[in-house]
């Protein structure tokens, strides 16, 4: 087959890069979810296989959907790699079917208003990036993008499993909604019970029709390795008691709500924010409109706890590495706290956030590099942000997600990297933060049954260290078959028994 955009832009593909863009084209019709590791290039092989279909007549109008935060990145590689000039960043949602080519985010694009023109329209390709938000087919995230009229789509995500393989189906059905009769047709091929794999080898197979995985072993080029430390820190007298005080109150909770049919989210967050630090959980309280005694309590606690274990742990591990380090938490108090902190001990820091626009991540990146010791992020910068100038990163606090972990981790383990990437988990002993840890390695091993190898994020060996730990805590023998039980049940294990 002759190629135009390939042989005419002063573009230089790598060779996995290539071999996309031609599987893309010669055998899956232009419909696939690409889903190479992070930062392995998958925005360059979806705006080739744009331009080639552009270029052969074949694509004339096209949308492509991002996070909100990337759509200058997006339209900046459009322009000034793959030439397509005549693109326009939809910021506003404004003259839908004025412009032929468009980039928008998927957020503001989904909004009625907005969805009701763009479903009247005939896009010849659709891109969606960061693809994993269509998981849930029950969101409007979902039922938008499977609206749309298409020919062609294209659906990015390094993580199309992050929890089951329902997600996986999702995904699959927005690009094939022929490919299996319902979820119960794919269910009765490939799941077992609730979480549990059989034919996962005809499950590979039949993938490979569908998407397209390459991992860093696979470009053939030579990339730094990845050093996983798992540092399990104790808790301080005070902070023990106060994660105990805390720990009764959940337990406690639980029994009643569950009697009154009442939620219980906010009581893994309470365990939670705690094991992130006292002052992400003092935020909290300070902003509930509820107050029994127990959570005074447990409030006026917080309050006299002026340094965390973690934090010495972060002194530490500074003290140890050369050059900057960023350190990711999930909690915006925790962020304050850190950056205090080490800018009383002389570190120069600057913070990220959900608050910043696209052209603010830009800024926040430049003074990084130039003027500061140590980047602190909440999970918004797991996203768009390249930092290869820095090899270190400090998981201050684990997300129950372990493909959020490795976009963080692929901030810096990207094309470009130039040195050895060093990854430092930090996990509280004897809470649930241990869980946390052993559902993670869970999950990865799902991962990499369905759709292959998957680098390290957390250390295996330490993991299996703190099995017979966690067994304490909730108080079960330690067979593989109940251990694998016990954790399929997470959710309510956690509560119960703390």
């Amino acid at each position: 087959m002759i190629y135009i955009a390939l042989d005419k832009l002063d573009i230089e593909l790598l060779p996995h890069q290539y071999a996309t863009v031609r599987k893309v084209i010669d055998e899956l019709d232009g419909r696939a979810i690409l889903a190479d590791e992070v930062g392995l290039g998958k925005t360059i092989e979806a705006g080739m296989i744009l331009k080639e279909y552009m270029d052969k007549g074949l694509v004339k109008k096209f949308l492509i959907l991002v996070p909100a935060s990337l759509g200058f990145q997006w339209t900046n590689e459009m322009v000034n790699k793959l030439k397509i000039t005549d693109i326009f960043f939809n910021r506003k949602g404004l003259a839908w079917d004025y412009w032929d080519h468009q980039i928008a985010s998927l957020d503001m694009a989904k909004r009625e208003n907005n969805a009701q023109y763009l479903r009247e329209i005939d896009f010849d390709m659709v891109i969606v990036d960061e693809a994993h938000r269509l998981k849930n087919r029950n969101t409007l995230n979902w039922k938008f993008v499977n609206s749309l009229k298409k020919k062609y789509c294209l659906l990015l995500t390094a993580t199309p499993i992050q929890n089951n393989l329902e997600e996986l189906y999702n995904l699959i059905s927005i690009l094939y909604p022929d490919l299996y009769n319902d979820l119960d047709d794919f269910k009765s091929r490939y799941v077992v019970g609730k979480h549990m794999v059989k034919n996962s080898g005809d499950l590979k197979e039949e993938l490979e029709k569908v998407m397209i995985r390459n991992t860093h072993d696979d470009t053939g080029l030579e990339f730094p390795q990845r050093h996983i430390h798992q540092v399990v820190v104790n808790l301080t007298p005070e902070e023990r008691k106060l994660y105990n005080r805390v720990t009764e109150y959940v337990k406690t909770e639980y029994r009643r709500r569950r009697a009154g049919k009442l939620s219980i989210l906010n009581l893994l967050t309470y365990q939670r924010e705690i094991c992130s630090s006292s002052f992400a959980l003092l935020q909290t309280l300070a902003n509930t409109d509820y107050y029994s005694p127990t959570l005074f309590e447990i409030y006026e606690l917080a309050k006299k706890i002026k340094i965390n274990a973690k934090m010495k742990e972060v002194e530490r591990i500074l003290k140890e590495v050369d050059g900057q380090v960023i350190i990711f938490t999930e909690y915006r108090a925790t962020q304050i706290y850190i950056a205090r902190f080490l800018e009383k001990q002389g570190y120069s820091t600057i913070l990220f956030n959900g608050g910043f626009s696209s052209s603010g991540k830009e800024w926040i990146k430049h003074i990084f590099q130039k003027q500061k010791d140590v980047l602190i992020s909440t999970e918004a910068g797991s996203q768009g942000l390249n930092l290869q100038f820095c090899n270190v990163i400090i998981n201050y606090d684990l997300p129950w997600n372990p493909m959020k972990v490795e976009q963080r981790i692929g901030r810096i383990h990207r094309l470009g990297q130039t040195k050895d990437v060093h990854i430092y988990n930090l996990a509280t002993r004897y809470t649930i933060e241990e869980k946390i840890l052993k559902l993670l390695y869970d999950k990865i091993n799902l991962f990499e049954k369905i759709i292959g190898e998957m680098e390290d994020i957390i250390d295996p060996g330490e993991v299996k260290t703190l099995e017979s730990d966690i067994m304490q805590i909730i108080g079960e023998s330690e067979t593989d078959t109940q251990l694998e039980e016990e954790f399929n049940k997470l959710r309510d294990k956690l509560v119960k028994n703390p």
